[in-house]
């Protein structure tokens, strides 16, 4: 499996990525890397415990590193827990909607990163 071909199959824009790290062996070490990354565990974390700043903080991180990633649809889910919990702003979304959104993001989480170690494994 190509690193185009990972992200044809996680639905990720591998061409913004690129843009962001410039190279594909950057953008390779760094895609290897997501699934051992803990953010994506403090962020279930802060949404088990509906910690607001820690919620906004986590969202916070998940979302730029997704989008350096050019994994957009993560990015945006986690934008949206970070815009709601972003000091300052007022909430809109129920407890319930929060923790619907966190469902949606550690899903395509499990998947892509799946398929990211089925990368890592056949390179």
């Amino acid at each position: 499996m190509t690193l185009q071909e990972l992200y044809s199959q996680i639905q990720g824009d591998y061409d913004k990525a690129m843009q962001v790290l410039r190279m594909e062996k950057l953008l390779d070490k760094h895609i290897r890397k997501l699934p051992a990354n803990s953010i994506f565990g403090l962020l279930a974390a802060a949404g088990e415990s509906m910690d607001a700043n820690a919620l906004f903080e986590n969202a916070h991180a998940v979302k730029g590193v997704c989008a350096n990633l050019g994994l957009v649809k993560l990015s945006a889910l986690a934008s949206d827990i970070a815009e709601e919990f972003r000091p300052g702003n007022a909430r809109r979304l129920t407890d319930a909607q929060v923790k619907q959104i966190l469902n949606e993001i550690d899903a395509l989480y499990q998947k892509t990163a799946s398929a990211i170690e089925q990368y890592t494994l056949s390179a």
